[in-house]
C-alpha cells in the first residue's frame, strides 16, 4: 500500500525536464537523509536497494586484513605470479677493488611502460617476454624483471655468453637509471658471462671506486646457506659514446662465473629490501604481544596507488599521572624508492628499539619516537630509483601545495607540525642512500654563525662520529642550506622549528675510514649502524655536560687547522657587528692557543679534568 506523503511517480518520457526536477526535489524532501558514513554500503536485490553495513576494520593494526597489504600495480604493468623470496645470510666484509678496462642485436627481453592502479597488476595473460629455447643444450639466458621492484626493460645478446642490458627509466619520466634488480636463467657453470648496463646518466660512480654488483643464487642460497653477495671482475665504469636527451650516457660492465649449472640467480644494484618485506616485519612486530605494549603499527595515508605508507609509534606508557610530556624523534625512509640500503639501517634502529636491552627501555622512557619506514611505496613497488608514480622526486616537494600528487610528503610534513604542537621534536632525520660518495654521513641545516661558539646542530653528528668511527666520516658532512636543497624534507622541517633536522647519507658501497677501510657495507653492518644511531641518541641528551665537551674540543680543534691554513682571510667582514663578533673570535681562538701551550708535560695534560674525560670517553669508545 502506497503512502500519502510520498508523491506518485510521474511519467518523465511524458513531461518536461522542469516537472522532473520539482518531482526529485520534493522526493528527496519527504525521504529522510542517510548519515554521511563509510561503514555503509548498498547492493541491488530484485531491483531494490538494500543498505548493509560492512566489515569493521581491525583497530589495532593493518595487518589483520591481509588484503589491506597486498602490493597494488599500476594496471598496464603485467607481474609474473611468483612471489620472490631470498634466503641466506650475507657474506662477510668484501674488499672494494679499482679495476679500470672498458669494452666496447636481437631482442630477448622487453616491457611496456604502465599505468593505473591494481592489487596483480594487468588483468590478463603474460606476454612472451623471453625466447624459446630450441632445445637443452640452447645456451641462451633467458631475463625476467616483472616483479616487486625489479626494473630491467631490454636484454640484447651480442654473442654467446655476452649481453647488453637496458633499464627501465623512472616510471612516467625519461631519466633516473641507477637501481637495478632482475633475475636471470638457463647459465652454465664455469663459463665467463660479460653483462653491460648501458643507461645510466650519472657522469661518475663507486663502481669506479671499486664497488661489485650483487648476486644472488637459488642453489648456493639452498646448499650453503649464503644469501646476497659481491661478485664480478674487470667491473668498469665509462662513458659509451651514446647519448639520451641531450646527455652522455654510462656503462656498468662485468664478468662473472656462475657457480652452478642451470640455476636461477639475481643481480642487483644493493641489497633489495620490498614493499612485502616491510609488511611481513611489521606484522611479526603486531603479533608479538610483548611489543604491542609500546609499539603500534598504523597508517599515515596512502600513495596515488592506493599503497599503505604505515607510522610506527614506539614508546613505553608513562607510570606517573603527571609525567612531563616527552620529545619526539621523528625518523623517515625509502622516499627515494632505490635507496635500500636505508631500509636496512631503519630495520636496525627498529629492531633495537624493540629490544629488550637497558637502553632500549631508557630510549623508550625518554621519547616517543615515530618512524616511517617507507615513504614512497609505489616507486619501490613498480622497481623505481629516485620518483613516484607522479613521475617527480618527493624529496623536492615539500614546499608543494598539490597534495593529491604527494600525499605521503604532506602527511609528514603534518604529522610534525601536529607533535610541534604538542611536545618538542628533538630530531629529525631522514635515511638515504649515496651513490658517489664512500662513507656514511649527515647533511644538516646551519643558521648563521656567531663566532666560535660550537654550533648545536654539529653535536649529534659529531658524536655520531666518535660512536662510529669505522663507517661514519664527520669530514664529509655538511650544514649549508642550498637554495635548490628547500624543498627536500631536512629543510622543511627545519624551518617548522626542529633545530636538529638532518639527511643520513649511507654509500651504496663501502667504507674508507677506520678499521673497515676498503670494504663494502652489508646488511650486518647497516642494521648496526641503526644500532649505533641509537646510542648516539643516549649520549646527545646524557645530562652530564662531557660528552658535549669533548665534542667542542674537538670542533675547536677543527676550526683551529681551517685558520690556520686560510690565515687572516675574511676574518674581518664590512659590518659593524660582524667585525666585533670575529675580532672576538680571534682573541677566543688565541686564548685556546694559549692554553694548548700552558699544558706541555704529559703529567699536566692528565691533571687537566678534561683531558681525563675525554681519554675515558675514548677507552669506552674503544672498548
Amino acid at each position: 500500500m502506497r503512502n500519502n506523503n510520498q508523491p506518485s511517480p510521474p511519467s518523465f518520457l511524458c513531461h518536461s525536464a522542469k516537472e522532473k526536477d520539482q518531482y526529485l526535489k520534493k522526493k528527496a524532501a519527504v525521504m529522510p537523509t542517510l548519515p554521511k558514513t563509510t561503514q555503509v554500503m548498498f547492493e541491488y536485490h530484485s531491483g531494490r536497494v538494500l543498505p548493509q553495513l560492512c566489515e569493521p576494520r581491525d583497530l589495532f593494526g593493518v595487518t589483520g586484513n591481509s588484503a589491506q597489504v597486498l602490493p597494488r600495480w599500476p594496471q598496464e604493468c603485467e607481474v609474473i605470479p611468483e612471489e620472490i623470496h631470498h634466503i641466506g645470510k650475507t657474506l662477510k666484509h668484501s674488499w672494494l677493488l679499482r679495476n679500470n678496462q672498458q669494452m666496447r642485436n636481437s631482442v630477448f627481453f622487453c616491457l611496456r611502460y604502465f599505468s593505473g592502479s591494481h592489487v596483480k597488476g594487468k588483468l590478463c595473460s603474460l606476454s612472451q617476454a623471453s625466447v624459446s629455447l630450441t632445445g637443452p643444450d640452447d645456451t641462451t639466458l633467458l631475463f625476467e624483471g616483472r616483479f616487486e621492484s625489479g626494473n630491467l626493460l631490454k636484454a640484447y645478446k651480442v654473442s654467446e655468453f655476452d649481453y647488453e642490458l637496458t633499464l627501465r627509466t623512472d616510471l612516467y619520466t625519461v631519466k633516473d637509471t641507477q637501481w637495478f634488480y632482475f633475475q636471470v636463467k638457463n647459465m652454465r657453470s664455469g663459463v665467463c658471462y660479460r653483462f653491460t648496463i648501458t643507461n645510466f646518466l650519472k657522469s661518475s660512480s663507486l663502481y669506479e671506486q671499486g664497488q661489485k654488483p650483487l648476486l644472488y643464487s637459488e642453489q648456493k642460497a639452498r646448499s650453503l646457506g649464503v644469501g646476497w653477495h659481491r661478485v664480478g671482475q674487470d667491473v668498469s665504469y665509462y662513458c659509451n659514446g651514446r647519448v639520451h636527451l641531450g646527455k652522455p650516457c654510462y656503462s656498468l660492465s662485468w664478468i662473472l662465473l656462475f657457480p652452478f649449472d642451470r640455476d636461477v640467480c639475481y643481480f642487483a644494484h644493493c641489497y633489495p629490501y620490498t614493499y612485502t618485506k616491510l609488511w611481513s616485519h611489521l606484522s611479526d612486530i603486531e603479533c608479538n604481544p610483548r611489543c604491542s605494549r609500546f609499539c603500534k603499527v598504523r597508517i599515515l595515508c596512502r600513495s596515488l596507488a592506493g599503497n599503505l605508507v604505515p607510522v610506527v609509534t614506539i614508546t613505553n606508557p608513562n607510570k606517573e599521572k603527571e609525567a612531563p610530556v616527552k620529545p619526539a624523534v621523528v625518523l623517515s625512509a625509502r622516499i627515494h624508492p632505490g635507496e635500500t640500503n636505508s631500509s636496512w639501517v631503519m630495520k636496525g634502529i627498529l629492531d633495537f628499539l624493540l629490544g629488550e636491552s637497558p637502553d632500549a627501555v631508557l630510549l623508550r622512557d625518554m621519547f616517543v619516537f615515530k618512524l616511517l619506514p617507507m615513504l614512497n611505496p609505489d616507486g619501490v613497488i613498480v622497481g623505481n630509483y629516485r620518483c613516484s608514480l607522479s613521475g617527480r622526486d618527493l624529496n623536492r616537494n615539500y614546499r608543494s601545495v598539490l597534495r593529491d600528487s604527494f600525499p605521503s610528503v604532506c602527511a609528514t610534513q603534518q604529522l610534525v607540525k601536529r607533535l610541534c604542537e604538542e611536545r618538542k621534536v628533538l630530531l629529525y632525520c631522514d635515511l638515504h642512500g649515496h651513490s658517489r660518495k664512500t662513507n656514511v654521513f649527515i647533511y644538516g641545516c646551519e643558521g648563521p654563525r656567531q663566532g666560535l661558539r660550537l654550533p648545536l646542530e654539529r653535536v649529534f653528528p659529531l658524536m655520531f662520529h666518535k660512536n662510529c668511527p669505522d663507517m661514519f666520516s664527520f669530514q664529509s658532512c655538511t650544514f649549508k642550506v642550498q637554495r635548490r636543497k628547500k624543498g627536500t624534507g631536512r629543510v622543511a622541517l627545519w624551518r617548522l622549528g626542529v633545530l636538529n633536522s638532518f639527511t643520513l647519507e649511507i654509500s651504496f658501497g663501502g667504507s674508507t675510514v677506520g678499521q673497515r677501510k676498503g670494504t663494502h657495507f652489508n646488511t650486518r653492518d647497516l642494521e648496526i649502524l641503526g644500532t649505533h644511531f641509537c646510542d648516539t641518541l643516549l649520549d646527545y641528551c646524557d645530562p652530564v655536560g662531557t660528552k658535549v665537551c669533548i665534542c667542542g674540543v674537538y670542533w675547536f680543534q677543527t676550526e683551529t687547522k681551517t685558520f690556520r691554513r686560510n690565515g687572516m682571510r675574511n676574518i674581518f667582514g664590512r659590518n659593524r657587528t660582524n667585525r666585533l663578533k670575529n675580532i672576538y673570535s680571534l682573541f677566543a681562538l688565541f686564548f685556546l692557543m694559549l692554553q694548548r701551550k700552558l699544558l706541555k708535560s704529559r703529567k699536566e695534560r692528565n691533571d687537566s679534568r678534561l683531558y681525563r674525560d675525554r681519554e675515558k670517553h675514548s677507552s669506552d669508545i674503544l672498548v
